[in-house]
């Protein structure tokens, strides 16, 4: 028996998973049994498609029986009998066996295949068997039509009747007899009833279709609005973050002016303290000289000589030491302090304002369960309005004074536009602050000043990634490394990551490619996929890096590519800016030359992240001390 199972799944209809009842062979080569098939195009409708590989034909194609598989099913289901019997199993009988095979035997022989049944005797014959149907005139009434198997069935139980008629009232076929029964209601023959019935089921999966077109229309265009929601809701993000980030420079130039203002106070006064200092160790220095030398003439016995050195020190005065008072100018301190509590304070009465303030009642989004059937999928596009309101929104515009010696105040601007007035000069260039063109504009040693110490994570690196000199280089290993089990370790491509992840600040660090054929340096997030093509650096959406491959550069993020220029330096540098939202590649030299730049707002901690792929390539992290 096993082995004639793989026979029996090829023999086997892909729909009922039953050997072939008249098996039909589609153009595209694919076998079914003919009912299967009709019964499935029928409830699929056009356009028809295979069960099996799914190809489209626009009209239903005209099948023919394959009457080769069909006598090799037959011979099948006669081996597989031979053998049941070889094995001592009960043999079905000839009936059961052509039952068994999908065909009707033959009521009077019960061997032979019928060829048509006889609905006035309700027996189905063989062609030998039906020749008195068809030469003797008493059987000319008798109605034939092709093999009908469960002829029973067609018997109404109650008057051993044919049954010819359907009532649709009680939906139960009947007999010429039970028409008396069913006289209030509305029978039709077998025929029209199914006509009918067909009829009325093909419309009904006519309006099916439609609705299931306007189901998916209506679906398509709520995915295209939420898509629109969402292009709005980061156009008005970015806007916001923008206006935030100026507010921030500004604060920090205010933090800035205040600190310089106390800086410079206290320089001032620590410059007139040295000078005290200065001539309080003269004076200490001369009164200690002369102390000296009064001692010294007291120990001499000369009395002489005594006398003249004495009458000299003793005319020497001395003044007792007298510090003058210096102190900080506590005026201008104060002013400095205040300003600056009273700029937190208008800004928390600003913000305090702001989240007190009633928001505008939202239109009501409406809730698809709750229309009927035939409205659900109307969902009209709504046209956009902007409300009077939106139009003019309360912004807090900081104004700087160059005449001032305070610190800037917020001031609330009741019908400021969305883009302030123009302010002083030293306003705007406080809000044309642009901390990534600040960062693009600084030189290596000031980016030097952000430098992070990164170390390789071993429970991340592919098997064929070699880590060596303290985890600080990583190269293509010419055998597989012994590295346990881990559900961080790269399956697919030979990558590793950085051992910390950065979530706030600005961070920098270098990496040296020796050979930069075939390698990638960028960063990535922690959730990023560690096994299949998706896991590769560049080719997802959480992960930027800038690759070498031969002798093309480009910079990859969510599987786009973008071409760079050539460059022949071997040294890059990545600054990670996790506040502010970007990360830049640095081509470093005796300068540093921008490569590539994203700004992206980072949803999770940031790793560094690393691709060698050729044989002997080698990347290290550079050391920044």
């Amino acid at each position: 028996m096993a082995e004639l199972k793989p026979l029996a799944e090829e023999l086997s209809c892909a729909i009922c998973l039953e050997p072939f009842k008249v098996p039909v062979t589609t153009p595209c080569g694919h076998n079914f049994c003919s009912l299967c098939l009709d019964e499935t195009w029928a409830v699929q409708g056009a356009p028809y498609r295979c069960p099996q590989c799914r190809a489209v034909y626009q009209t239903r194609p005209q099948l023919q029986k394959n009457t080769v598989l069909c006598a090799v099913v037959e011979q099948f289901l006669h081996t597989e009998l031979a053998r049941a019997a070889a094995d001592g199993c009960t043999l079905p009988t000839r009936a059961e066996a052509l039952v068994s095979a999908g065909q009707v035997a033959c009521d009077h022989c019960l061997k032979e295949t019928a060829a048509k049944t006889c609905l006035v005797c309700m027996a189905s014959f063989c062609q030998e068997h039906l020749r008195p149907h068809l030469d003797s005139p008493i059987f000319r009434d008798h109605p034939l039509q092709p093999p009908i198997r469960d002829l029973l069935r067609r018997k109404c139980p109650q008057h051993n009747r044919l049954r010819d008629f359907f009532c649709p009232e009680h939906s139960e076929c009947i007999c010429h007899i039970c028409l008396v029964e069913h006289k209030a209601c509305s029978p039709t023959p077998l025929s029209q009833a199914s006509a009918d019935l067909e009829v009325g089921l093909r419309q009904k999966l006519a309006i099916m279709y439609s609705q299931i077109n306007g189901a998916s229309k209506a679906l398509e265009d709520v995915r295209v609005r939420q898509q629109d929601l969402r292009e709005a809701a980061n156009r008005k993000i970015d806007v916001i973050r923008q206006e935030y980030l100026e507010m921030k420079a500004l604060i920090d130039a205010s933090e800035a002016s205040s600190t310089r203002k106390i800086k410079e106070e206290e320089k001032r006064v620590n410059n007139k303290f040295e000078n005290i200092f200065q001539i309080l160790l003269k004076k200490k220095s001369e009164i200690q000289t002369l102390k000296e030398e009064i001692e010294a003439q007291l120990t001499k016995g000369d009395e002489f000589e005594f006398l003249e050195k004495a009458s000299k020190l003793q005319a020497i005065s001395t003044k007792p030491v007298y510090v003058p008072k210096v102190e900080l100018n506590h005026e201008l301190i104060n002013g400095v302090r205040q300003s600056t509590i009273d700029l937190k304070n208008e800004l928390k009465r600003h913000i305090r304002q702001s989240q007190e303030r009633k928001p505008e009642d939202s239109p009501s989004s409406g809730d698809p369960g709750e229309h009927g059937p035939s409205t659900m999928y109307k969902l009209p596009r709504p046209v956009k309005k902007v409300p009077k309101d939106e139009k003019k929104s309360k912004k807090s515009t900081i104004v700087f004074s160059a005449s001032s010696s305070k610190v800037p105040n917020f001031k609330a601007s009741e019908q400021a536009d969305l883009e302030a007035k123009a302010a002083p000069a030293q306003s705007n260039t406080a809000l044309k602050f642009n901390v990534l063109e600040a960062f693009l504009a600084k030189s290596r040693p000031e980016l030097l000043e952000y430098a992070a110490k990164v170390v390789l994570d071993f429970n991340t690196a592919h098997i064929k990634v070699a880590l060596s000199e303290h985890y600080t280089v990583a190269s293509v290993a010419d055998t597989p490394q012994n590295y346990r089990p881990h559900p961080q370790r790269f399956t697919y491509c030979s990558q590793v990551l950085g051992l910390n992840c950065y979530k706030r600040g600005v961070h920098y660090w270098e990496v040296e490619l020796q050979k930069n054929n075939f390698c990638g340096v960028g960063v990535c997030y922690g959730t990023m996929e560690r096994q299949g093509p998706e896991s590769r650096l560049g080719r997802n959406s959480t992960s930027w890096c800038v690759e070498w491959f031969n002798t093309k550069i480009s910079a990859w993020h969510n599987n786009v590519e973008k071409t760079l220029p050539s460059t022949k330096a071997t040294r890059v540098g990545v600054l990670l800016n996790c506040d502010s939202g970007f990360v830049i590649f640095f081509a470093v030299s005796d300068k540093v030359h921008l490569l590539y730049k994203y700004k992206v707002d980072f949803t999770e901690a940031l790793y560094p992240a690393f691709w060698v792929f050729s044989a002997g390539g080698t990347l290290s992290i550079c050391s920044l001390k």
